[in-house]
């Protein structure tokens, strides 16, 4: 099925509405895993013609995914990677962890950018970012399609290296989102220690629940963007 290809569109409203000239595309990957990092990039384009099929890379077969990815990493002017572990997610909660990734890739870039392009409707990075949201941001916009493919590809490659050593769940295939695989595993099993272990789907293990971490980030208020899934998948 074809797709509408991203442009510059929101890039060239930002430059003239607010003279910021290096702009940053960020989108994430993973947050509603079950297991593993959640993994930020942040890609920087400029205004040149992006490669050819570049989309969401959720559109993306895996090869045409992977190849793509290739490809960018060679034709951004400039792209870091930022993650925030398991350990982060249960201890300060899916926002502030997407805000600690978010901030780690963009610090890791050789510029500084005037302003951020952020993927969806909630913007978890804040001040002192200069940040415009776009809703399906990954579909229309250059830089942000261009730090979803970076970001999925990134993330699938280290999560099948955690799964080497857990072949049960299946990580290779799921990248530690909810699956049949992933979920027999954990009822027999229970969690491995790249799990996240204040998620909601250990509602429904009891031999594992006594492993729940408890919520006690935002006075136990988990806003929307915490996207956790449980069994019922």
């Amino acid at each position: 099925m074809p797709y509408e290809p991203p442009t510059h569109t929101v890039e060239r409203s930002l430059r003239a509405t607010t003279g910021a000239k290096v702009i940053a595309g960020v989108d994430e990957v993973g947050r509603g895993a079950w297991a593993g990092p959640v993994t930020v990039c942040a890609a920087v384009t400029g205004l040149r013609r992006p490669p050819a099929g570049l989309t969401d890379s959720k559109l993306l077969t895996l090869k045409r995914r992977t190849e793509l990815d290739e490809v960018l990493r060679a034709w951004v002017t400039a792209y870091a990677l930022g993650h925030a572990s398991p350990e982060e997610i249960d201890g300060m909660g899916m926002t502030a962890a997407l805000r600690l990734a978010a901030v780690r890739a963009l610090e890791a870039l050789p510029v500084r950018p005037d302003a951020v392009i952020l993927d969806g409707k909630h913007d978890y990075l804040g001040a002192p970012w200069r940040v415009r949201t776009v809703i399906k941001g990954d579909r229309s916009c250059v830089a942000v399609a261009a730090a979803s493919v970076i970001a999925k590809v990134q993330r699938d490659k280290m999560m099948a290296e955690l799964g080497v050593d857990h072949a049960d769940f299946g990580f290779a295939d799921n990248a530690g989102y909810p699956s049949p695989v992933h979920k027999a595993a954990l009822e027999e099993r229970g969690p491995t220690p790249h799990h996240r272990l204040s998620w909601a789907y250990l509602d429904a293990l009891p031999q594992w629940r006594h492993l729940k971490k408890a919520r006690t980030w935002a006075d136990g208020n988990v806003p929307e963007i915490e996207g956790q899934l449980g069994f019922d998948f």
